[in-house]
């Protein structure tokens, strides 16, 4: 399950902050600084490469709900889930792979056309004031 905190923040998940710094928790338990909070559109992807060497997808929805996803594409291989489309079907936020178009959850990472298929969905932080 992915979430997004901050410190001080009056709702976990949400964006409490102009400032601040996105962290990911790693597989291997660290938490990875990856960007500003500035640096999160909503409708954009950012990638970051996490240090085992596998990349993460982050994208921020408008009303402040910070995701992280695996970012490569299982059905093509490519790195590319962070270039997708965003939106929502039945309440569930989503980025479309910009290849092959499959939805993947946002929150878990289940693909929403396939339900065996997924990608890692990660834990997300706002870290106030770095």
């Amino acid at each position: 399950m992915t979430t997004a905190t901050a410190p001080d923040a009056a709702a976990p998940g949400a964006l409490a902050a102009a400032a601040g710094t996105v962290e990911v928790h790693c597989p291997q338990g660290d938490w990875l600084a990856v960007c500003t909070l500035n640096a999160l559109t909503p409708g954009r992807g950012v990638a970051a490469l996490l240090p085992d060497g596998t990349q993460a997808a982050l994208f921020v929805d408008r009303s402040g709900q910070i995701y992280a996803i695996g970012n490569r594409d299982p059905f093509t291989g490519a790195q590319v889930l962070s270039r997708g489309l965003t939106g929502s079907a039945g309440g569930r936020p989503f980025v479309a792979s910009p290849l092959l178009k499959q939805r993947f959850d946002l929150a878990t990472g289940e693909c929403l056309d396939d339900p065996e298929v997924s990608v890692p969905a990660y834990r997300v932080r706002v870290r106030a004031g770095s």
